[in-house]
């Protein structure tokens, strides 16, 4: 009988033993059966941890019933205009890259519990035969090691579950901001769209009454010029705001994995949601993240993880160890007398060559590096908070200013110049500039205002510890733009 040198075996006694092999082998798989993955809880579980994110409503689809069932729900979401919450709750019913993910998280899951399994037994049986006798062989056996180092493995295996459990906590939180960041884009692309047609309206009627003043002499070339030039640019302008208004759109869609028929039916609020009255404070910021960072609590489960395969490894890398039980019969052919023996042996690998330093070493390294990385990202947390809260207040700001402040002004001046242009003060064409600089802060003021929303869904993600920046930029008009990133 052939042997892998590296699985280890104990072989079940004799017959008038088989009591003893009974409730050893009913030990064994009760502590066998403590490392299972129920998905469902799982799921749930996640839910829970990112229910700010979730909104209760993340779950996996596992049967032709529950898939029928989420496009009902995605149906009736698409009824009317999304709003960011509602086109959180159609991508958690809707993606398939949702769940994609889902779906290998249980997958790795399941496969971090296997290694807390004890093998199957093996039995053996051979007959061997010759011109004087018959001999019949019997062999059960069971991984030695598996057993020794069963409770360590379990530990093993119970640390990495916990840590694919935060890790699929964080990548649902991320896929949400995700669609939370599209959603902004796209509504503030549409919004911005709609007011720079109005720019190439009044540019492109300032040009032609430029070129009628001209023909009938009230104008030389270069004032006609300068009308075409700021007709010219608002062309330009309008074609790469429609440009961004579809990336952003189709990037929308993306995230939230909706069909070509489903994204004909997509609408989109017609503005962004106002600023709020007064912006969070850094306390209350700090006080919540204090309690939920998930970046932390994950290189903690990493730290654990490594921290007992290291353990597991000072043992399975020194020897292996085979424990053997034989029972055999040898019948004779010419009277039939039948001789049974039975015995052990015990094989152990001799660390000669390899004494498994260098696979002691490598989980010392990793058990290292997880205690540095769990360092750094306690260091790291709160630079992380104080940057994503400082984007966010000097968007909440800029956008405040834009509101209260550039937009009142700007209307005050339109007014007044229309007042002007009604006394023949001015001129149709500085009324047309003033009207085209207005339109412009008013774009000004909606980038400004997607930058804090892009800002928010940021700061959101990272005080639950997906940390995120935002980069802050001038609002400049007429094409908008705030970025963010992770």
């Amino acid at each position: 009988m052939s042997r892998n040198p590296r699985t280890a075996r104990v072989v079940v006694p004799p017959l008038r033993r088989r009591m003893l092999f009974a409730l050893f082998a009913a030990g064994i798989l009760t502590l066998a059966g403590c490392a299972t993955v129920n998905v469902d809880q799982r799921i749930a579980k996640v839910d829970q941890d990112a229910k700010a994110f979730t909104q209760g409503q993340l779950s996996l689809r596992r049967s032709d019933a529950a898939r029928n069932e989420a496009q009902s729900a995605a149906a009736k979401l698409l009824e009317a205009p999304l709003s960011r919450d509602s086109a959180v709750r159609l991508a958690l019913v809707n993606s398939s890259e949702m769940q994609a993910m889902l779906a290998e998280a249980w997958m790795n899951a399941a496969t971090s519990a296997q290694m807390s399994r004890i093998a199957n037994p093996v039995f053996t049986f051979e007959r061997l035969s010759n011109p004087v006798e018959l001999d019949y062989g019997r062999l059960l056996a069971f991984g030695l090691l598996d057993v020794l180092t069963l409770p360590q493995r379990l530990r093993v295996a119970n640390a990495k579950l916990e840590q694919q459990q935060i890790e699929t906590t964080i990548a649902v939180i991320d896929r949400v901001t995700q669609v939370r960041l599209a959603w902004t884009s796209a509504v503030a692309a549409e919004q911005s769209l709609a007011y720079a047609k109005q720019v190439l309206d009044a540019a492109e009627a300032s040009a032609e009454l430029a070129r009628r003043m001209q023909q009938v002499g009230n104008f030389n070339k270069l004032q006609r010029a300068r009308q075409q030039a700021f007709y010219a640019d608002a062309v330009a302008q309008f074609a790469i705001a429609k440009q961004r208004t579809v990336s952003a759109r189709e990037a929308l869609i993306r995230a939230m994995g909706l069909s070509d028929t489903q994204a004909e039916q997509l609408k989109l609020p017609a503005r962004l949601p106002d600023v709020p009255t007064a912006p969070r404070s850094p306390e209350d910021v700090s006080r919540a993240a204090s309690v939920n960072r998930l970046d932390a609590k994950l290189s903690a489960s990493m730290l654990n993880a490594a921290a007992q395969g290291e353990r597991l490894s000072w043992l399975t890398s020194l020897t292996d160890i085979e424990l053997a039980g034989a029972r055999n019969t040898a019948v004779e052919r010419a009277d039939g007398h039948a001789t049974r023996t039975r015995g052990y042996e015990i094989e152990v690998r001799v660390p000669l060559f390899d004494v498994g330093d260098l696979q002691r070493q490598a989980m010392s390294a990793q058990a290292l590096a997880a205690l540095n990385r769990h360092e750094a990202t306690l260091r790291a947390a709160g630079s992380h908070l104080r940057e994503s809260y400082a984007a966010y207040r000097t968007t909440y700001d800029i956008a405040k200013h834009f509101r209260d402040e550039v937009v009142p002004l700007r209307k005050l001046i339109n007014e007044e110049n229309v007042l002007r242009y009604n006394g023949m003060i001015i001129g149709v064409f500085e009324l047309l500039a003033d009207t085209r600089d207005q339109i412009a802060s008013v774009i000004a003021a909606i980038e400004a205002q997607q930058q804090f929303w892009l800002a928010d869904a940021a700061l959101e993600a990272t005080i639950i510890g997906k940390p995120m920046s935002m980069s802050v930029g001038s609002p400049s008009p007429p094409s908008g733009g705030g970025s963010a990133a992770h």
